[in-house]
């Protein structure tokens, strides 16, 4: 036994030694973590982040916002009773993320069967949340057996109630409480053979040593991570022997009180009423001991390190050295789980998985109107990458294969970060035609879509048409292809005062075979010809009114193509100036307009024969029509 001791006593010494690396904690976080199955989650106050290894060898992260325990009700804050909330949640949270990190380090091919696309494909049915049902279920089942009745079998058969008279309920559950301990560490040294457990113990060191590394204050890398320990106080381990010793206290106390009423003389019964006792009382364990965890975290003292010590020893099982890329998923996860509690605005993410397309699609949904984003842009990035009608999106239901869900992930990640949609995609549609867009030009929007037909059913053949402020291309490109199929082929221009908007106008001429002469032109200082129609959608939001629009437009979209001057129209001013060089007699002048501006647009050609304001098709005053 003198042996046995000094042995433990060196153990647990070398362990308090490694802990003293952490005096003084520089950064004290509330930050903890899980092991998953090739990466681990880090959950913080008001986000949880998970980071898994694919068998690519790349890192996935998921990530979630969660509320905080400050927000959440009184009732679940009040002590012993968050010990219960937090017990419970660990139960749940723990379940999910073990599942979904499966999702993600299994290959495709363990993932989705073809037995499963085909129930899912055929029958609506989710094999994998089925099977993911019974094996929680039998899982919990499996726990009881192992954890409650294994350990009160075995006390009994061993016939220690026998011997121990009146205090016989005081004294079982003291030697059932201590078989199950022994069953515990010998069930967390069995699942420790199995290859995959190996690795998920390799993963639960990399998430302590990241988070003892972030609170010695050195900086987040492998090489500093991989120098720290692997234990740590506010493990789950520590808290499953607290818990298991405070059910040892409670347990024989609450015996003692209830033998005298509850227990019956028949055996059998009385083994079941045992059970369901400690079932009644896991809360009152858990709220005891998550708050003896938090005491202890809090303190460094030689003292209480009887209390600490078997739970680092135990933590000595459940983890092992981890690799360096393990290293880097738990410091990935815990850099993003920093980062999104201070920054609200920063997007969740999800893991790119083969599974049901209208699973995916209801959480992209989701996470755009989290961020103030048009759910009908998830449909339409489903049906661009799945080359499906937008219309079947909603209703179609089919498994998608890993490729198809990154690709789809990949640009909802972007979407949320605030880029337009068509400038991910790369193109859009203007008037049928297919027209490439990026910053350096304005997305066509639909309204001048009504522009171009405006132009195509006032244009006769062989007219000279100039297209200023150009910037894409496409109001050209739309006018020379509709008279072109309707065989009233018109000379078009197209002039910008952007050499980068004028090459991708180029571009998108010639993927739509439009014959369009393009001009490097400030409004009409290098233009020389007269025209029969002259179309133009200057930039015409007023300058202070650019930061109150939406991200997508005041962040990405060219401010050159945007900003139309302090009342919005300066670029008609200067129209009404300039025009009547470049428009033939009895010609015609097209513009858009923004909202409010077509009656003092209007105003600022009284010299013409002829103004018009024109309706768009949602009866606002959106274009203005000269005739001279």
């Amino acid at each position: 036994m003198v042996i046995i001791y000094r042995i433990v006593r060196r153990r647990v010494n070398n362990i308090m030694s490694k802990k003293k690396e952490l005096k003084p904690k520089k950064h004290c976080t509330y930050i903890g973590g899980q092991a998953v199955m090739e990466g681990v989650m880090m959950r913080g106050k008001r986000s949880m982040v998970m980071a898994v290894r694919d068998p690519d060898g790349k890192i996935q992260i998921e990530s979630e916002r969660i509320t905080p325990l400050e927000e959440q009700k009184k009732f679940k804050r009040l002590p012993f009773v968050r010990g219960v909330v937090s017990f419970v949640n660990s139960l749940i949270v723990g379940n999910k993320v073990i599942m979904r990190s499966a999702d993600v380090a299994l290959p495709e091919e363990e993932q989705t069967t073809k037995a499963e696309k085909w129930l899912a494909e055929k029958h609506k049915i989710d094999l994998n949340a089925m099977l993911d049902v019974i094996a929680t279920t039998l899982g919990i089942l499996l726990a009881l057996i192992i954890f409650i009745w294994l350990p009160q079998f075995i006390t009994g058969a061993l016939g220690i109630e026998k011997s121990a008279k009146g205090w016989e309920g005081f004294w079982f559950n003291l030697a059932e409480g201590g078989v199950r301990m022994a069953i515990f560490v010998l069930y967390v040294v069995l699942i420790g053979i199995i290859p995959s457990m190996q690795r998920v113990y390799m993963c639960h060191g990399a998430e302590h040593k990241t988070i003892t590394c972030y609170e010695k204050g050195k900086e987040l890398t492998v090489e500093n991570v991989r120098s720290c320990a692997r234990v740590h106080d506010r493990c789950g381990t520590t808290f499953l022997f607290l818990t298991m010793l405070v059910s040892i206290l409670v347990f024989s106390l609450a015996n003692v009180v209830a033998v005298k009423w509850i227990y019956t003389d028949v055996a059998w019964v009385n083994s079941l009423i045992r059970m369901a006792f400690k079932l009644l009382l896991l809360p009152v364990v858990a709220g005891v001991s998550y708050e003896l965890l938090r005491a202890l975290a809090k303190t460094d003292s030689k003292l209480l390190w009887i209390f600490k010590a078997p739970g680092l020893l135990l933590q000595k099982l459940t983890t092992r050295e981890p690799d360096d890329e393990m290293i880097e998923c738990a410091i990935a996860a815990f850099d993003l789980v920093m980062k999104m509690d201070a920054d609200p605005t920063i997007p969740e993410r999800t893991f790119a998985t083969p599974g049901k397309m209208s699973d995916l699609l209801e959480n992209s949904k989701k996470r755009f109107k989290n961020h103030g984003i048009d759910e009908d842009e998830a449909e339409w990035i489903f049906s661009i990458t799945l080359s499906i009608p937008k219309s079947a999106v909603a209703t179609e239901e089919r498994i998608l294969k890993l490729a198809q869900v990154k690709q789809i992930i990949d640009i909802v990640d972007e979407r949320l970060t605030g880029r337009p949609l068509w400038y991910i995609i790369g193109d859009t549609s203007f008037c049928g035609y297919t027209i490439k867009v990026d910053e350096r030009v304005l997305i066509p929007r639909p309204e001048t879509e009504e522009l171009a037909m405006l132009v195509v059913n006032a244009a006769e053949a062989g007219n000279k048409i100039l297209d200023l402020c150009t910037g894409s291309g496409a109001l050209a490109i739309a006018i020379f292809k509709e008279l072109e199929k309707d065989g009233r082929k018109a000379d078009v221009t197209a002039a910008d005062i952007s050499p980068d908007a004028l090459e991708l106008a180029r571009t998108n001429a010639a993927i739509n075979g439009a014959d369009i002469h393009f001009i490097e032109s400030d409004m009409f200082t290098k233009i020389r010809e007269r025209y029969n129609i002259i179309v133009c959608n200057p930039p015409y939001i007023p300058t202070k009114t650019i930061e109150t629009l939406q991200t997508e437009v005041k962040d990405f979209e060219p401010r050159i193509a945007l900003d139309g001057g302090e009342d919005g129209l300066d670029f008609y001013r200067i129209i009404a100036e300039k025009v009547n060089k470049n428009l033939a007699r009895g010609g015609m002048l097209i513009m858009e307009v923004g909202e409010g501006e077509a009656e003092e647009v209007a105003q600022m050609f009284k010299y013409c024969d002829y103004a018009m304001i024109i309706k768009d098709q949602y009866d606002k005053d959106r274009f203005v029509k000269i005739i001279i």
